[in-house]
């Protein structure tokens, strides 16, 4: 009988990883400045969530980028923009003044809806989804939170105008669990290999400008959310990320820089018993998953290493 193959131990790994947990799980990684890969069902459709969120602040940079959008400009969000229980200015009960840069800021750094839909009206739908097509993510969602919902509260029979959380309570969980939006066959979605190949766009200056470019990594160093992915890495690593979650959801991509100057992708996406709550087991695996596929890249020959696990 043959040894395993080194694509045979990692697949072996990260989907103990994963049963350790009760998840299933989806990967990709890869070396930005090569062409190593580890793929753990990679090219399965997935949902993102706020992953969602990286192709509208890549088209953010790209205007200012272009001098057609001033980082310094001020805008306000109102309840237009708030649904209300979220994040940051989602929370607010009044009307919150920021500049174009720190919505952008909010979006990445503590997921912000509110901030993103303002961001969102600012920039237009059509210029999002047109850069998220041209990054290789063209099923990705796009468009305000709200423009995103309302076919979920129509689909559960719900009044937008009322008290969403009493309603929700009224719904079965095999209900939410058979919602479009939650099913990547049926509903704007991507690829772990679609979210790595992005992130190698933008660490490579290919997403737009030199300038738009470094300023996505910057916002997407500022991430307060450490418990998933970025909780994987020791802390002489650098980590990038924007994480996701949904109902039965979670997820997390990233780069991670080594002080030898290694740079890897990474997307880790999973799929969980529970709608919500709190998930320790869920998330560290998310950093344990990401950790695994990013050590074979560090110890692999390219040859081995590009090699499909799954």
């Amino acid at each position: 009988m043959a040894p395993p193959s080194a694509a045979d131990e990692v697949t072996a790994l990260l989907q103990a990883v994963f049963d350790e947990a009760g998840v299933e799980g989806f990967v990709h990684a890869r070396d930005i400045d090569g062409d190593r890969e580890v793929a753990f069902h990679a090219d399965a459709p997935v949902i993102v969530a706020s992953l969602r969120k990286i192709p509208i602040a890549v088209a953010y940079a790209r205007e200012v980028a272009a001098g057609t959008l001033e980082r310094a400009a001020r805008h306000t969000i109102t309840a237009v923009n708030r649904e209300g229980g979220g994040i940051g200015t989602d929370s607010c009960r009044h009307d919150v003044t920021m500049s174009t840069r720190d919505l952008a800021f909010f979006m990445l750094s503590m997921s912000d809806n509110a901030a993103t839909d303002k961001l969102m009206e600012i920039l237009g739908t059509d210029r999002v989804r047109a850069v998220a097509s041209e990054l290789g993510c063209p099923n990705l969602p796009v468009g305000r939170y709200r423009d995103l919902w309302d076919p979920v509260w129509e689909e559960l029979g719900l009044d937008p105008g009322g008290d969403l959380d009493a309603q929700l309570d009224q719904v079965s969980e095999d209900r939410i669990r058979g919602l479009a939006m939650l099913d990547p066959t049926r509903s704007a979605s991507s690829t772990p290999r679609e979210i790595t190949s992005l992130l190698g766009a933008i660490w490579r200056d290919q997403a737009g400008p030199g300038e738009a470019c470094a300023e996505v990594r910057e916002l997407m160093s500022r991430q307060l959310s450490t418990h998933r992915l970025i909780a994987g890495f020791d802390n002489v690593v650098k980590v990038a990320a924007k994480n996701g979650s949904l109902w039965g959801v979670l997820n997390e991509a990233a780069v991670v820089e080594y002080p030898d100057c290694g740079r890897y992708a990474v997307a880790v996406f999973l799929r969980t018993p529970a709608l919500g709550g709190r998930n320790p087991a869920a998330d560290a695996a998310i950093g344990r998953a990401a950790r695994t596929a990013v050590d074979h890249l560090r110890r692999t020959p390219a040859a081995t290493a590009s090699e499909e696990t799954t």
